[in-house]
């Protein structure tokens, strides 16, 4: 037991020597841990920007570099280059010959021969843009078939009508039909037109195919040149309905009338005109 007591002594006198030898490695190590920058702080820069390219102090900043003794030249562009260059108008070339002189001077860019006494007209170029007459023509989410609308401009303003169809030219194909409210097969625009609640079902409905934007174009009306003579007797040409017109007018009515009929007191709705009164307000309307 003594011996054993005595080898544990010795363990104990051990363990502070090793101590000491590993003290300085361990301080070491500790200035190592000091030298190493704390997470979550970034570096900012003594000159901060507040816009691109425009610094908090660049006016002192300026002054204290001395920047303003200094020269920069920045390089030139092609456009810069072809501007200092001298465009030459004329080259000499050489002539054969005994009385020709030996030399001839020669314009670079000829004048043209021909100039033409009208402007004409060039088309420019338009970046991708595509004309008017292509434009993705959009319909409001309100008017859909069957739709009854008021028209708000024209001879048949506040006059109510069926919609039929959009056509390719961006313009409502509209109804009254013609028995009810004198509103015959036209066009108008949707900015022109108040959208009501009140519809119609007019799936089953046939419309013709020839009822295109070149079917309700104006056409000419011939105009008599004045002759000796005959001054007061020549009469300009009046427009007249054709008999096509007449035709495709009484096949689309007869089918929406009798969609018309089959909803109670929508035929006095049809022939009524919109109109304000007093204390009657747009913005308060329900249509």
């Amino acid at each position: 037991m003594a011996g054993e007591k005595a080898e544990k002594k010795d363990t104990k006198e051990k363990k502070p020597k090793a101590k000491k030898a590993d003290a300085p490695a361990a301080a070491k190590k500790g200035k190592e841990k000091t030298k190493k920058p704390e997470k979550g702080r970034p570096h900012c820069s003594q000159h901060p920007v507040l816009v691109r390219g425009i610094g908090r102090y660049c006016s002192a900043m300026y002054s204290r570099k001395a920047l303003y003794k200094r020269k920069y030249s920045a390089a030139k562009s092609k456009v810069e280059k072809r501007k200092n260059e001298e465009v030459l108008a004329t080259v000499t070339k050489p002539v054969g010959g005994d009385k020709n002189g030996g030399t001839q001077v020669v314009k670079l860019c000829k004048m043209l021969r021909y100039y033409p006494t009208n402007d004409v007209p060039r088309k420019l170029l338009s970046h991708g843009k595509k004309p008017f007459s292509q434009h993705e023509r959009k319909l409001c989410a309100s008017i859909t078939p069957g739709t009854i609308l008021i028209i708000l401009t024209g001879r048949h303003r506040g006059k109510r009508v069926v919609f039929l169809k959009h056509r390719s030219s961006g313009l409502l194909l509209v109804t009254g039909p013609l028995s009810l409210n004198r509103v015959p097969l036209r066009r108008t625009h949707q900015k022109f037109v108040i959208a009501t609640s009140t519809k119609i079902d007019i799936s089953k409905v046939k419309i013709p195919k020839h009822l295109t934007d070149a079917y309700f174009k104006k056409k000419k009306l011939w105009k008599p040149r004045h002759q000796e003579g005959e001054i007061f007797d020549t009469e300009k040409e009046k427009y007249e309905i054709t008999e096509q017109c007449k035709t495709d007018q009484k096949a689309v009515d007869t089918q929406v009338l009798s969609k018309i009929k089959a909803v109670p007191q929508l035929r006095g709705y049809m022939r009524s005109v919109f109109a304000l009164t007093n204390e009657l307000y747009p913005h308060k309307l329900v249509f």
